[in-house]
């Protein structure tokens, strides 16, 4: 099994939910975080001062997979996510030892 966790631009995560859910993936995780890398940060204008908007908002979208899903479904995102531009995103592919699930205690792929 697999953990995927995508890091995003905000306005493209209906397109990613949209094309993930028409793959089959129907279950994920959503958060709202910030950050940069190459994109850096910008300035803004406030009230007339400038200030530099060093954290840019993206989201991060977390799915656990089967490990025959996960090359299908890192193609899938980024596809939907794809502009071309600086700050697309990031895809990070991790190994999970195992899941549960709490209702019913099934463990393994049965619990994804």
């Amino acid at each position: 099994m697999k953990k995927i966790e995508a890091i995003i631009k905000p306005f493209v995560l209906e397109k990613v939910k949209t094309a993930l859910h028409d793959q089959g993936i129907d279950g994920m995780t959503i958060s709202e975080v910030k950050g940069y890398g190459r994109q850096k940060g910008h300035s803004e204008i406030y009230r007339g001062a400038e200030y530099l908007v060093d954290f840019i908002p993206k989201v991060k979208l977390e799915i656990f997979l089967a490990e025959e899903e996960v090359e299908s479904t890192i193609e899938c995102i980024r596809q939907a996510a794809f502009s071309g531009k600086i700050g697309d995103g990031k895809i990070f592919i991790l190994p999970v030892e195992d899941i549960v699930r709490i209702r019913t205690g099934e463990r393994g792929k049965s619990a994804i």
